[in-house]
């Protein structure tokens, strides 16, 4: 296990950085948040507000090296997960680009000069297309940005000797998601919640992760000394939209919820290979437990 003193989190303010800041200060580990903008609302709505307000807060533009590099120092360890998401990078690729990728660049050059000696980062299943589950083959540039990232963290690997590990998270849910094409489950939670009709605008089946499920995964993964430049499909629970509105109409009947839309363009099937043998007695949240969390958090908001 590795001793770390103080971690950097890229795009910390965000749903998934909430909770990873949660799981670092319950490790005893000092954090510093690196972002756009020192909004700090949704770390508020996890954490507290005396928490959040307590950070270390960095603002900074991860497409700019010198802010990337000021923000790593003094840090003994980084997750990062700063980036936009599929509509972002679909609207305007070249940003995109230079947030998603030169972005991850930044932040390895800036963990080597630091002295790290691994990085883990936020890749997606996005880098999956829609017809083949085995090999990557990006339907969006959200996805193609993401594989270039893994296939360079394969490269710093063998050239300059920093490892890392990459998770692949299929659609991650729970408190505080509410944003990006895929937040229709967590938002009809919300909605059902306060007793508001909602639209859940994608349809099928997907893997669904419980956000804590996620940052758990992402911490141990940090502590734990690795080789190499493995990256892991994180799949969760597969389930219908369909399927994810029964459930919230069980746990709240009055719920008024649907699913249109055309389904994610990721394949169904996607395994999980390694993710157990490389985190043992890894965090597993059913279905009914997350969506009941999730429920439980919005309806106390």
């Amino acid at each position: 296990m590795r001793q770390l003193k103080k971690v950097l989190v890229t795009g910390g303010s965000g749903f998934l950085g909430a909770w990873i800041v949660r799981r670092l200060l319950a490790q005893h580990i000092a954090v510093r948040v690196f972002d756009i903008h020192a909004r700090r609302d949704t770390v508020a709505a996890i954490n507290g507000a005396p928490v959040a307000d307590a950070l270390d807060w960095q603002v900074g533009d991860i497409s700019r090296a010198d802010d990337v590099a000021r923000a790593m120092d003094g840090c003994d360890g980084v997750i990062h997960l700063a980036g936009v998401l599929t509509p972002d990078c679909s609207a305007r690729p070249v940003r995109g680009a230079e947030i998603n990728l030169i972005g991850s660049l930044h932040v390895f050059d800036a963990a080597i000069a630091q002295g790290m000696a691994q990085i883990v980062y936020a890749s997606s299943a996005g880098v999956f297309g829609p017809d083949d589950a085995l090999h990557p083959a990006p339907a969006t540039h959200y996805g193609a940005f993401k594989l270039a990232v893994e296939g360079s963290a394969q490269a710093y690997w063998r050239e300059r000797g920093i490892a890392s590990v990459g998770f692949r998270p299929f659609v991650v849910y729970g408190p505080g998601r509410e944003s990006g094409a895929s937040a229709g489950p967590s938002l009809a939670c919300r909605a059902a919640a306060r007793g508001e009709p909602f639209t859940i605008g994608i349809t099928g089946a997907c893997g669904l992760v419980y956000v804590d499920d996620v940052a758990q995964a992402f911490v141990q993964a940090l502590l734990t000394p690795v080789q190499g430049a493995p990256v892991y499909n994180m799949v969760g629970v597969t389930a219908t939209m369909d399927e994810v509105i029964a459930e919230i109409r069980r746990q709240a009947p009055a719920a008024q919820l649907r699913a249109q839309g055309k389904p994610l363009t990721i394949a169904d099937g996607i395994a999980e290979d390694g993710l157990d043998a490389f985190l043992p007695g890894r965090q597993k949240t059913p279905l009914t437990q997350g969506i009941a969390a999730t429920l439980r958090h919005y309806g106390a908001h």
